[in-house]
């Protein structure tokens, strides 16, 4: 098993498309299918400790898949029971169903087991489970002590990560060949418990992964403050908010720290204060400029927003500033924060799934759009993509995006690319949130963030 931290993630078409270069390169559909059912056999081999074993298989290929499990474990000696929905509707999945000698229960009849396999429906399920399969499956589940699901679990959307039925959470997801969107969008995430990829021997490569634990650097024997980046914060009517994205810089590497136009004297020392003014933002060593945190939506609040689009530095917008962004930023490097009511103001209620709509609006604003949320989506303007599916759900709190944007931008202004210092933000932000327990607030992640930063050295 393999984890899936960067790891590529592959839509429905993208998956079936690797599959049947695979095929077409000369291994039949049943080789295919015979390869990954006998991989998820071993694991679920070593998982079920010698306890009975109950395969639920469906009529296409997710099923086939779990006949050859099925018929893998009990030539393996397991105690093992085969419970299907429906007869086989393709010719693989017939060919796997005749490899099982063994009887074959209805789902509706079927009494629970220890470990239970889902393989009633796989990537290709686009409509909920009828009542009585429905109430079933969740009735094997929840008695289960470890219930898994083959490539996803029955009942969610795999590419926009919906729920279609609503199921019990599975113990552990095996994720074939690939990540698909379902393991990493909520709210199908939640159910898919730990997920764990399956090498089964088909190529596959995409501009799309999960984001992964960044790469950082201990500041080189010659480095100084302007060389580990300078981060200018415009402040505004809640200067509160703007003092935590300048602590979260400050804390996350940056090397100087200027909060413009804040009247607060609750910073520490080290943050320079000082009143916002043509010079404060030009010069080739101001890293960074973050504007929006508690920037207000007043005319003020536009007149520095102005001040940030023309100054020619790569910017992070959050917060207010993105209420009042009418165009596209100006042609710099540009980071755009939003969360869920924020990014459809901007871009409208599309369809599609979280992915997908994020790429579109990194195209439209030729931006980096760091989508947030429970599964924050970070989109580069060429089509690259990086889910983070596992921060705490306690960053649902006042001021974390506040100090998100510190971080972010302490990234870029240490010299990251645009999409990376993006992607590293929001993994180190997390960290932080982890390290910082349960019910914490928006100051605590700020004390956090060194030892998240130390976590990637």
């Amino acid at each position: 098993m393999i984890r899936i931290d960067g790891q590529p993630i592959l839509s429905v078409r993208e998956m079936r498309a690797a599959e049947a270069a695979v095929m077409a390169s000369g291994t039949p559909a049943q080789a295919l299918m015979t390869r990954a059912g006998e991989a998820v056999a071993e694991q679920v081999r070593r998982l079920a400790a010698g306890a009975e074993i109950l395969v639920a298989c469906g009529p296409g290929n997710n099923g086939g898949d779990g006949y050859v499990v099925a018929t893998a474990l009990r030539r393996a000696g397991q105690a093992v029971r085969v419970t299907a929905i429906a007869d086989p509707g393709t010719e693989a999945a017939a060919a796997a169903r005749g490899g099982w000698s063994g009887p074959v229960e209805r789902l509706t009849d079927s009494a629970p087991a220890p470990i239970l396999i889902d393989a009633l429906f796989g990537i290709g399920m686009s409509r909920p489970l009828g009542g009585e399969a429905a109430a079933a499956l969740a009735k094997l589940i929840d008695a289960a002590r470890l219930s898994i699901a083959i490539d996803v679990p029955s009942g969610v959307s795999t590419d926009d990560g919906a729920i279609l039925t609503d199921l019990p959470p599975v113990s552990l997801t095996l994720a074939l060949g690939a990540v698909k969107p379902a393991h990493v969008l909520q709210p199908s995430a939640a159910l898919c418990g730990e997920v764990r990829l399956l090498n089964i021997g088909v190529p596959v490569e995409s501009a799309v992964r999960v984001a992964d634990a960044p790469v950082l650097h201990v500041p080189g024997r010659d480095a100084h403050k302007y060389s580990r980046g300078l981060v200018a914060v415009i402040a505004g009517r809640m200067p509160g908010a703007a003092a935590l994205a300048a602590m979260g810089a400050s804390r996350s590497g940056a090397g100087y720290v200027r909060l413009l136009g804040s009247a607060t004297d609750r910073l520490p020392h080290a943050i320079v204060r000082q009143r916002l003014h043509e010079d404060s933002l030009s010069g080739q060593r101001v890293g960074a400029v973050i504007v929006g945190p508690g920037l207000g939506r007043d005319e003020q609040a536009r007149e520095r927003l102005d001040a940030a689009l023309s100054c020619g530095r790569p910017l992070v917008i959050d917060g207010d500033a993105l209420h009042l962004l009418s165009d596209a930023p100006a042609a710099v490097p540009t980071i755009l924060t939003p969360h869920q009511g924020e990014f459809s103001r901007m871009f409208g209620e599309t369809g599609g799934g979280k992915i997908s709509r994020a790429q579109e609006a990194a195209r439209r604003a030729n931006a980096v759009i760091v989508f947030k949320g429970p599964d924050t989506v970070i989109a580069a303007p060429d089509g690259r993509v990086a889910v983070h599916a596992h921060a705490p759900s306690w960053l649902a709190t006042a001021g974390t995006g506040d100090v998100l944007s510190g971080v972010v931008a302490a990234q870029l202004a240490g010299g990251a690319d645009i999409f990376t210092a993006a992607v590293n933000g929001v993994w180190l932000h997390a960290e932080a949130a982890r390290l910082s327990g349960p019910s914490f607030i928006a100051d605590d992640l700020i004390a956090h963030l060194p030892a998240a930063v130390g976590a990637c050295l």
